[in-house]
């Protein structure tokens, strides 16, 4: 692992874990107990979150953007008794814990374990690695319960479909508390790869720097992670001699995009991936090669979890057709629910499967497309829009680095639709520059009533348009870009 000028060894991380597990016993951790997490992404995160697995008890990533009373609030909801917090937020983090009952352990605390430690044995099935917390339509954290045989399948599937060995050198700008992010610490660890930490996604151009000095194989990211190396750096024209893949997740990456990259990097293998915190991480991907003729399908779903899309009645939609229906996922990848939300557990965890919410249509090959979420679709002049399509069409103008869709009330139509861009350089769109580019692209129906241009759009910590925020419902300042 590299961070800076600070590198580890394998044996090094798993001596500072167990140190980090010895720790916790000495204040009396118990099997199960939630044991927080608070830190960015450094070897001290990846120590401390694996030293609190391996001594039973169940890690809890916390969020490093969130505001006090969403700290607050996991901090209650799971009751945990202990929290290991890095140097950079100890100040912040301990006053507010310590009222609430919870012992501060501080990265300093920790001592050299030895570089084998005896685990707690527990049950892969039922006993909980860690609780990984989410944003729902409305902004509310919900924690998914993450099990041991969740984390060791999932793993799996991604180490064989990515490929992973011991020569892998990951480029890590996805924070850890982030699911996706978490994946890749598990993925690459566990194929005996480097990982290499990078916390300044601000400087992007210092990040591909260190790409190359490092000699990485590979850098995971979320759409606006490519949208912004695509039009605010020299990323397309740059070459990397050692890398090998590029991975996508997080919300689709609009086809312009997609094809830039791979006309940019045409040696490069580009992985599309679907996936859900509640589905551990991953759910499906398309093959590299299989872009050409599948461009925009998620895939298929992995070994370890089936994919199905149902109509509301169950039954399958025909593959070929234009019918849509729900994704439902199943098997060792899903999750136990959400902890302690019953009621929000049994809308999204029915009959041993999770109900994603994600609306999609099959082709004859069974591969998947996604339309939309249920909840994004905009009803406009009385037809139901899918934000996605609108912004695609947006994306293909070469002076937009991002663009987000939504509908807005409208006294007419019910909803209008609202189309939020960034550009590389301000004042170089007009509205009707995009309305007039949407009209030669699609149905009148389906053109943004209203554009406004931003700065930046709003992100969610994990690097997602925050398209709550943007609806108003949380202020648009609430939100942290940490890409």
């Amino acid at each position: 692992m590299c961070y800076g000028r600070e590198s580890l060894t394998h044996e090094q991380l798993r001596a500072a874990a167990c140190g980090w597990a010895a720790r916790l016993r000495d204040r009396g951790a118990m099997p199960e107990d939630r044991v927080g997490l608070f830190s960015e992404n450094s070897p001290f995160f990846i120590a401390a979150y694996l030293g609190a697995i391996c001594a039973g008890a169940c890690a809890v990533p916390c969020p490093v953007d969130c505001n006090d009373p969403m700290l607050r609030r996991i901090i209650s909801a799971t009751a945990m008794k202990r929290m290991l917090v890095s140097a950079r937020f100890e100040p912040r983090v301990r006053a507010l814990a310590e009222s609430l009952g919870v012992e501060v352990i501080g990265e300093s605390a920790c001592r050299t374990g030895p570089t084998e430690c005896r685990a707690v044995s527990v049950d892969p099935l039922r006993h909980l690695a860690a609780i990984m917390f989410t944003s729902g339509s409305t902004g509310e954290a919900k924690g998914v319960m993450v099990t041991h045989r969740n984390v060791a399948c999932n793993t799996q599937d991604i180490i064989e479909y990515m490929g992973l060995t011991a020569d892998d050198r990951a480029m890590v700008v996805l924070p850890f508390y982030y699911c996706y992010g978490t994946s890749l610490l598990h993925a690459v660890l566990a194929s005996g790869g480097c990982l290499v930490l990078n916390n300044r996604f601000m400087f992007p151009e210092k990040m591909l720097d260190e790409m190359e000095q490092q000699r990485c194989t590979g850098l995971a990211g979320v759409p606006a992670t490519y949208q912004i190396l695509l039009r605010k750096t020299r990323f397309a024209q740059r070459r990397f001699p050692t890398l090998r893949w590029l991975q996508q997740a997080g919300g689709k990456l609009a086809n312009p995009f997609i094809r830039e990259i791979r006309q940019a990097l045409p040696a490069v293998r580009f992985f599309t991936m679907y996936g859900q915190t509640e589905a551990t991480a991953r759910l499906s991907y398309l093959p590299p090669e299989r872009l050409d003729d599948k461009m925009g399908s998620i895939g298929k779903g992995l070994p370890h979890a089936r994919l199905e899309v149902l109509h509301p009645d169950g039954t399958p939609v025909r593959p070929g057709s234009d019918e849509v229906g729900e994704i439902v996922a199943s098997g060792d990848s899903i999750t136990l629910g959400y902890w302690n939300d019953p009621d929000e557990t049994s809308r999204y965890f029915r009959h041993g499967k999770l109900y994603t919410g994600d609306m999609a249509r099959l082709d004859d090959d069974g591969f998947i497309y996604i339309v939309e979420r249920a909840r994004d679709f905009i009803k406009a002049m009385g037809n139901r829009v899918g934000p996605k399509e609108v912004e695609e069409v947006i994306a293909e103008l070469p002076q937009v680095v991002e663009a987000a869709v939504i509908g807005v009330p409208d006294e007419m139509w019910g909803e209008a639709i609202k189309a939020f861009i960034v550009t590389v350089s301000p004042g170089q769109l007009t509205r009707d520059d995009v309305r007039n580019h949407c009209l030669k692209r699609l149905p009148n129906y389906k053109i943004p009533e209203h554009v406004e241009f931003l700065s930046r759009l709003p992100k969610t910590g994990n690097g997602k348009v925050d398209k709550v925020a943007l609806k108003g419902l949380r202020r648009p300042e609430e939100a942290a870009d940490v890409l």
